[in-house]
C-alpha cells in the first residue's frame, strides 16, 4: 500500500464531499419532483455528515484537512462546474430542464464519491493497526449510503429522461 496514494485519496474524498453539499444544495433548487426534493434533502445532510467522518478521520491520522493537493484542487473544479452547470439549466427556464440537469449533475458526483468509499474499502483490506481500525469504521459508516445516492439518482436520472 502506498501512504501517498492513500492520503491523496482521502483529501479528494473530502473534496468531493465537500462538493457534494454544493451540489446537493443547488440541485434542491432545480428539483420539481416534491419526492426527488425530499431524497435529495436526505441524502444533502448525510453528505454533511460524511464531510464531518472524513474529517475526523484525516485528523486521527495525523492529516491536516485544510491542506491542498493538486488532486483535490481538481475534484474541487469538476465540483463547481456541476454548480455552474444547474445554476446555468435554472437561468434557461425551460420547465423539467433544470431538475433533469441536476439529476445528471448529481450522478456525476456521486460515480466519484461511490468511487472514493469502494478504494477507501480496499484500503481497508491491506491496512493496518490504527489506521485500519479508523478507515475501516468510517467506510462501513458512510458505504452503503453512497450506494444509494448514486443508484438511487441514476434511476430517477432515467425516470426523467424518459418522461
Amino acid at each position: 500500500m502506498k501512504d501517498e496514494q492513500v492520503r491523496e485519496l482521502l483529501y479528494q474524498m473530502l473534496e468531493t464531499e465537500k462538493g457534494g453539499v454544493q451540489v446537493y444544495t443547488t440541485a434542491i433548487q432545480c428539483a420539481e419532483n416534491e419526492d426527488l426534493k425530499e431524497e435529495w434533502e436526505e441524502y444533502l445532510e448525510q453528505t454533511k455528515r460524511h464531510v464531518k467522518v472524513v474529517q475526523e478521520c484525516m485528523q486521527k491520522l495525523g492529516l491536516d484537512p485544510t491542506e491542498e493537493t493538486p488532486g483535490r484542487s481538481v475534484v474541487r473544479h469538476i465540483g463547481e462546474s456541476l454548480v455552474t452547470a444547474m445554476e446555468m439549466a435554472l437561468e434557461g427556464g425551460e420547465p423539467g430542464a433544470a431538475q433533469l440537469v441536476a439529476a445528471e449533475c448529481v450522478v456525476h458526483a456521486e460515480t466519484k464519491d461511490h468511487l472514493n468509499w469502494h478504494l477507501l474499502g480496499e484500503v481497508v483490506k491491506k491496512a493496518k493497526g490504527e489506521v485500519a481500525k479508523t478507515l475501516k469504521a468510517a467506510h462501513e459508516e458512510v458505504e452503503s449510503e453512497e450506494d444509494e445516492h448514486l443508484y438511487h439518482t441514476k434511476g430517477w436520472a432515467r425516470e426523467l429522461w424518459i418522461k
